[in-house]
């Protein structure tokens, strides 16, 4: 393995971390948006917004890494891509800020309005923003950004049948995981209503999923061959991993094991990130430009080597100490929760 490749597996892990933590949180939003009316829905958003609180911001570290390591191993791909693909980036950037924005003020406002808006705008864009990171991820995946500054179709690179099969298999898995998520934390808090609420909503939005996942095999065959073939072959053990963790979340949620079925949702997720990356290998820009191609200089791959493990050393041990913190205390019971309004204003 070169080091080229050892700083880009670094990476893939936090992609893998952000797909998990930040697809979590961006499903709290969808399921904020469909928990009904002002009282209905208040005991789902109070408990969204207990587990989403303490780590929403912290989960955005891993994207800010990537985006760093990109820049910095692979200038010339983070330039192609940042360059073609500008307008679902500019969609992310605007949804992430919207998001954090909208969750935060929410909070803040006393005038139901005030509140309705702002619950709007943190729902709407927990679902575009990872709607638009799934395009980008297909129109890589499909080899539509070539190197280059701009070298690439601006609409048609994104606007195309794997990217929107990717963005909506990740507004698909987000609602999944955080479904999966919310369950066990619900149980953890002694909640049965809402337990039962978010493993019927996890159980549903996992079948939906599977069923996206299988259409989208005719959909790579056709409109993306190259990826299509490193899926059936080199990342075949994966898909399946993948395939079985999905299946052996259902069973769990069905027999009321919610902390194992977190696990193996995550070992879903995960190993769908990781047989992109197995499907694609050795290619950055598929079948366009390699790994070892595009790396930056070796002295230069060295230090950032070098300024991740210190970086670790520091952060991997705050996440760890931050979730353990926020996982290990029950939030407020129902009768304390704080009654916030549907983002429709519905009763």
């Amino acid at each position: 393995m070169s080091l080229a490749e050892v700083v880009l597996a670094v990476m893939w892990l936090a992609v893998t971390a952000y797909a998990l933590f930040g697809g979590a949180d961006f499903g709290g939003g969808f399921w904020d948006l469909f928990a009904g009316g002002a009282h209905r829905g208040s005991a789902q958003r109070g408990l969204i917004e207990r587990v989403i609180g303490p780590v929403w911001e912290a989960n955005h570290v891993w994207l800010i890494f990537v985006v760093v390591i990109l820049w910095t191993a692979v200038p010339e791909v983070f330039a192609a891509v940042a360059s073609t693909l500008y307008i679902p980036l500019t969609a992310v950037a605007l949804g992430i800020i919207l998001r954090g924005s909208g969750f935060a003020f929410r909070k803040a406002v006393d005038e139901l309005a005030h509140k309705r808006l702002f619950g709007v705008a943190f729902a709407s864009s927990s679902i575009v923003t990872p709607f638009f990171l799934g395009t980008v991820a297909g129109a890589v995946a499909s080899g539509r950004v070539p190197l280059g500054n701009a070298a690439g179709d601006p609409w048609t690179s994104w606007l195309n049948p794997t990217s929107l099969l990717g963005g909506v298999l990740a507004v698909a898995v987000c609602a999944f995981l955080a479904a999966v998520f919310l369950a066990g934390d619900a149980a953890r808090e002694g909640d049965e209503r809402l337990t039962v609420a978010f493993r019927t909503r996890a159980l549903w939005t996992g079948v939906i999923t599977g069923a996206i996942a299988l259409a989208g095999i005719g959909v790579l065959r056709a409109d993306a061959p190259l990826l299509f073939a490193g899926l059936t072959g080199r990342a075949a053990p994966l898909i399946v991993a993948s395939a079985v963790g999905g299946a052996g979340t259902l069973v769990l949620l069905a027999r009321r094991r919610h902390g194992l079925a977190r696990a193996t949702a995550g070992l879903a997720v995960a190993a769908v990130v990781w047989g992109w990356a197995a499907g694609q290998y050795p290619y950055l820009l598929e079948g366009t430009v390699t790994i070892d191609q595009a790396a930056a200089g070796r002295a230069v791959l060295q230090a950032l080597l070098g300024s991740i493990a210190a970086g670790a050393l520091l952060l991997i041990p705050s996440l760890v100490w931050l979730y353990v913190l926020f996982q290990r205390h029950p939030g407020p019971a129902d009768d304390q929760t704080p009654q916030l309004p549907s983002p429709d204003g519905g009763a």
